[in-house]
């Protein structure tokens, strides 16, 4: 194993000794091993460093200069510390966030200028994507992900479960009829996901029995942004969360069918980021400041 720095640190300290044997004492060392480590470092490049007498140590010309250059680098070394180790304490620097579109659109975007207000020096560097993002290889501090999270080492905060409703415009409505059961589902058009974890089949209830019934999908999109806006033109129906959706619903452009006969149609949200003992403090002020207030947002009542 390379120690050269190492054996800087034991040079500088023989040079400001001014003798080996003061070093030794220093560093809890012998004065032989001082002196051989001295000598296998003037072996390894090719000259002498020190002068030798029985009264005092000198520095040879190149003795000086690469006590120059040690004392530096060293210097530089612990500054690259100091400044990783404040960084990890300090409450500023960059912080990487995954999220899905609708999530991040709807739930995290509006919460930043708040953040902002209170963490004014963390800069944000926000990717929407529904799909699943690798957080080591796409450098991703936090990920804000939707369905059953498979074993891994990283650390996961619960943000809340919401359900999801199959909804439609009025005029789609207007010039399609309203669904009244799952069978009916086969003569209307489908707003669909493309993800290969998304089966195309909708969950059901019908004559009080769990059903999945397969959806004639006029559309596959890989974010639900695009199948919402979608669904708000009058295009076909949409299956989506009900924070997605909610001020649509409210405001009557969007108006869910089926209502009795969703089963269980819900899926966890969780905040996952590589956890351990030394958290950057950054992800761990954007994790306590938006976690309770997605918790709030997914949850309102």
């Amino acid at each position: 194993m390379d120690n050269r720095t190492g054996e800087m640190q034991v040079f500088l300290r023989v040079v400001e000794a001014g003798s080996f044997s003061e070093a030794a004492r220093l560093l809890r060392m012998t004065p032989s091993t001082i002196s051989k480590l001295i000598a296998r470092i003037e072996t390894r490049l090719g000259v002498r460093l020190l002068e030798r007498s029985t009264r005092r140590l000198s520095l040879t010309a190149e003795g000086q200069i690469y006590y120059e250059r040690s004392q530096a680098l060293l210097g530089e070394l612990d500054e690259i510390e100091r400044a990783v180790s404040q960084g990890a304490t300090a409450t500023g620097g960059i912080i990487r966030i995954n999220s899905s579109v609708p999530f991040g659109m709807h739930g995290l975007e509006p919460l930043l200028p708040a953040f902002w207000q209170a963490y004014p020096n963390i800069a944000v560097d926000l990717s929407l994507s529904d799909e699943v993002v690798d957080l080591y290889l796409d450098r991703t501090d936090i990920a804000f992900r939707s369905g059953r999270l498979p074993s891994s080492g990283m650390m996961a905060r619960r943000i809340g479960v919401p359900r999801r409703h199959i909804v439609a415009s009025p005029a789609y409505l207007a010039r399609h009829g309203i669904p009244k059961t799952a069978n009916e589902l086969a003569r209307h058009i489908c707003l669909s996901f493309n993800f290969r974890r998304i089966a195309p089949v909708w969950p059901l209830r019908e004559n009080g029995r769990a059903v999945e019934r397969s959806v004639n999908s006029l559309l596959l999109a890989n974010n639900g942004e695009t199948v919402r806006q979608l669904a708000l033109a009058g295009a076909g129906l949409a299956r989506l969360a009900e924070y997605h959706i909610r001020d649509d619903l409210a405001a009557g452009q969007l108006v869910e069918v089926l209502g009795d006969a969703v089963e269980n149609d819900e899926e966890e949200i969780h905040a996952v980021y590589l956890g351990g003992p030394h958290l950057p403090q950054r992800v761990r002020a954007f994790l306590d400041f938006m976690v309770p207030r997605l918790q709030q947002f997914l949850h309102p009542g």
